[in-house]
């Protein structure tokens, strides 16, 4: 019953020229205020005003973090030291991002919260043997902290307790560098630091192939505007990058920038993730957020570094399975940056 007592709260993280909202519930960023090259502030996060929307399950995964298995797994089902685990089918006919009630739609517990220069907050969730179909107790935390004025943070652990067990957290964040209310995002422009994709089937699981972008619309190795050739990719991008591995910088490695003409913001994120799903918003479709703005299809972009999805069934993907004792790591780096 402890759990029921617990009450969904925001807490921020200020450092004087990035102001970010986060709750206990999912892990969950909100509102994310950053400049742009005249100075002027936007919030560049989609999401809602107050906690009711996301408590009533009005929100497509805005700005959680998503568990104990980020993305899809293939008809619910997997197969570990001879064991066969069914989860729940939330996503027909594939489960999706941890189940009905994932580690987006709990409250997890704030451990500390910090102020001053480099403010951080660290929550902790402790999911159970059997929750969501999964095996084993697992203890999760996910530190955010505002490392310089314009940059953010984010370190996830999770430490099985007693059973083998696939984690793969992904932060589920959709941006929209002109801020959350100016419309689509067709007109930013996006580099993504690899060379590959693992193509999807009808049901946006991946095949098992790993695919070159070159000659693609996926290529996105030199800097592209991501509506430029949008068109040919039936419903839009959501798709799963494998991360090459220049370019590193403090033990992670960039994964992607993000430009917008308009307000000449631009978002660096740096992770250790082996992926990373470009997701285009495809979904969305009239959600009413933060100040009454609609969000429509391609309001927000998501890029969600990752294990690759269905990893656990696929034996030519990196493994996502964790032993007991080891420790799951998963860190990611979000720059802000003024453009030309």
């Amino acid at each position: 019953m402890a759990d029921e007592r617990k009450k969904a709260e925001l807490f921020e993280l200020d450092n004087g020229t990035m102001r970010v909202k986060i709750s206990n519930w999912g892990a969950t960023i909100t509102s994310l205020c950053v400049p742009d090259s005249d100075g002027n502030y936007a919030d560049v996060v989609l999401g809602f005003d107050s906690m009711e929307p996301y408590l009533n399950g009005m929100a497509p995964y805005f700005g959680c973090i998503v568990g104990r298995v980020a993305n899809r797994i293939k008809d619910g089902k997997f197969t570990l030291n001879g064991v066969q685990y069914n989860l729940p089918i939330n996503k027909s006919p594939n489960s999706l991002h941890g189940g009905h009630k994932g580690f987006d739609k709990v409250i997890w517990d704030v451990v500390e919260h910090k102020t001053g220069e480099n403010p951080s907050i660290t929550f902790k969730y402790f999911c159970r043997d059997g929750e969501e179909g999964y095996p084993g107790d697992i203890s999760v935390t996910a530190t955010y902290t505002l490392t310089s004025t314009t940059t953010m943070r984010l370190d996830m652990e999770a430490i099985p307790e007693n059973k083998a067990t696939p984690i793969n957290l992904a932060q589920h964040t959709y941006w929209n560098l002109s801020g959350h209310n100016s419309g689509d995002i067709l007109d930013h422009s996006i580099q993504i630091w690899a060379s590959h994709i693992t193509p999807v089937d009808s049901n946006t699981v991946p095949t098992g192939e790993i695919m070159p972008v070159k000659g693609t619309p996926f290529d996105f190795t030199v800097q592209e505007k991501i509506g430029s050739r949008i068109q040919e990719v039936p419903g839009g991008y959501d798709h799963n990058y494998v991360l090459d591995c220049g370019d590193g910088r403090d033990g992670l490695k960039h994964a992607a920038k993000v430009t917008n003409p308009s307000s000449s913001r631009v978002l660096d994120i740096w992770t250790n993730a082996p992926g990373m799903q470009f997701y285009t918003g495809n979904y969305v479709n009239g959600v009413v957020g933060k100040s009454g703005a609609v969000y429509g299809k391609h309001a927000g972009l998501c890029l969600e570094t990752q294990g690759f999805p269905n990893a656990i069934n696929q034996p030519n993907f990196p493994s996502v399975v964790v032993q007991p004792g080891e420790k799951y790591k998963h860190s990611m780096v979000f720059e802000f940056s003024k453009g030309c």
